[in-house]
């Protein structure tokens, strides 16, 4: 039975720690459902066993103090987000630089990484946080190589990921790991997430990643992309729409989205390709002609790209063993 240790603090936010919890507990309900042991013993721990109080205001009562903590030595340590990881209790930060570096498998979830890099244990390591605060981390701790756009990070034994439901998905990767896929599939069934979004899938849309323009005819140009990512997108046909030159119409795109017109699009037609690969049962073909790639091998190189994997890989990553069979 593996250890995980997930550490409490006031003002953590409460979906970094009963997120990846849910994991770890449907885990053990799986194995029990097929008559073996559990897989994972779980406990959560604060300084002096004081219960804690989440941003959201709930109240937490941990299973045992930090300091007294019988487990020493726990397969998985958890350092969760949330205000206090940002402006941190020192003696937590004494307490995770003497004990982190004795777990086998060290994890940060959202802003937990500032905990982390405080106590000294992320300095030379690739990491990744909450994208709001990644230019933050990177400017307050300069050893640490700051990548903004994977929901998650591993280098070595420790890994890192992103806001609140990147930390469902790294502790998905961590139970596949450890139980394989068919445990993961499950448990993310169960909870009605995907399962595993790959390390390196951007942290958030097209449509997110993107500010929404000001103007009227710039946004429903924005929509008539995402609702059309086969029809020509080309400049001079978004300008021609919303009645500017196609001059006026870059500047003014780049100005109010925040990216290039072409850019946008390019994310666009991508999580449309993405969708259609998990939702789907249309082949790579169908789908690289409905989203705008043309043929097969454009969208190849999109998805090797953005991604790092072929989108072949992508659909095997996403979809139930019998629906990709079929598709």
């Amino acid at each position: 039975m593996r250890t995980v240790l997930m550490v409490l603090f006031d003002q953590v936010q409460s979906l970094d720690v009963t997120g990846p919890l849910e994991v770890f507990t449907g885990a053990n309900v799986w194995r029990a459902s097929r008559g073996e042991e559990p897989a994972y013993d779980i406990r959560t721990a604060s300084l002096d066993a004081r219960p804690v109080r989440t941003s959201s205001g709930l109240r937490v009562t941990p299973d045992e103090d930090l300091r007294e903590q019988q487990t020493l030595c726990p397969d998985l340590l958890i350092v969760p987000g949330g205000q206090g990881s940002r402006q941190p209790d020192p003696e937590l930060v004494s307490w995770i630089r003497a004990h982190a570096r004795q777990a086998e498998r060290l994890v940060s979830v959202c802003t937990g990484a500032f905990l982390l890099a405080e106590a000294g244990l992320l300095a030379g390591r690739r990491v990744t946080t909450h994208w709001a605060y990644c230019g933050t981390l990177a400017a307050r701790y300069p050893d640490l190589t700051v990548e903004p756009d994977p929901i998650f990070v591993r280098d070595g034994h420790v890994a890192t990921s992103a806001g609140v439901t990147a930390g469902i998905d790294l502790a998905l990767a961590l139970v596949e790991d450890d139980l394989g896929r068919e445990a993961a599939l499950d448990i993310a069934r169960h909870l009605v997430v995907f399962l595993r979004r790959p390390g390196n899938q951007a942290q958030f849309s097209a449509q997110l990643a993107g500010q929404l323009a000001s103007r009227e005819p710039l946004r429903d140009v924005q929509r008539w992309i995402a609702e059309h990512p086969a029809a020509d997108l080309s400049v001079e046909a978004l300008a021609s729409q919303a009645s500017l030159s196609p001059r006026q119409f870059a500047r003014a795109f780049a100005a109010e989205v925040g990216m290039p017109p072409g850019r946008y699009v390019d994310q666009v037609r991508l999580e449309a390709a993405r969708r259609r690969l998990e939702d789907t049962a249309d082949g790579v073909e169908q789908t690289a002609r409905s989203c705008g790639y043309g043929t097969p091998e454009a969208m190849r190189r999109a998805f090797v790209r953005a991604l790092g994997v072929s989108p072949g890989e992508y659909r095997r990553r996403f979809r139930p063993a019998a629906t990709a069979s079929h598709a």
